[in-house]
């Protein structure tokens, strides 16, 4: 099998299943194919229609996976400029029409504003590893989900983070060195923006 090109991703299903995009390689680790394809059948039920949050987008490869698979809006929330360039390149290219937007901007800074409209059905949550700052983000999001929403996490699988909120966990698995897994905030966990301490 040759060997995809550097920087280069598949969509793996949905309206743009095979289409290849490209990423800023040297700023971003995106999730791999086998961890997706879990995660989007987990997700099956829940996708179409689904107002979608990707929160440290990185290639936006989870982000473009939800419009692919009939997501109705995605929000990519993105620090790196190079990286937040080529996902507003990649929905050019997909689907200038499609109802998406880039935020260059620091996830857990984005977080603290009050969202301008509320009710995200789904968030994905994989920030850079050596930044651990899922403690930070995570509680951040009360203010942004929906009452029924889902959480997808990543994390390394040589070590279990510190989440700083309480989960209620419907999916979880490991794929090589990543953990993953479908969360919700615990009910009657408050709505919370944290510290920016």
């Amino acid at each position: 099998m040759a060997q995809r090109p550097r920087g280069e991703l598949r969509i793996i299903g949905g309206h743009w299943r095979s289409r290849r995009i490209r990423f800023a390689h040297e700023a971003v680790r995106p999730t791999p194919d086998r961890v997706r394809q879990k995660t989007f059948d987990w997700l099956a039920p829940r996708i179409r229609g689904a107002r979608v949050l990707d929160v440290c987008a990185g290639s936006g490869a989870m982000g473009l996976e939800a419009l692919s698979r009939g997501a109705a809006e995605v929000c990519f929330v993105e620090r790196d400029r190079r990286a937040a360039a080529a996902i507003e390149a990649a929905l050019a290219l997909l689907a200038p029409a499609a109802s998406a937007r880039v935020a260059q901007a620091d996830a857990a800074l984005f977080l603290t504003r009050p969202p301008a409209e509320a009710g995200y059905d789904i968030a994905f949550v994989d920030p850079p590893y050596n930044a651990d700052i899922w403690a930070t983000l995570l509680p951040r999001l009360g203010a942004w989900m929906a009452p029924e929403h889902r959480i997808y996490i990543e994390w390394p699988r040589s070590a279990r983070p510190d989440f700083g909120v309480a989960l209620d966990w419907h999916r979880e698995s490991t794929a090589s060195q990543v953990s993953f897994g479908l969360a919700s905030l615990a009910s009657g966990e408050p709505p919370s923006t944290g510290d920016l301490a």
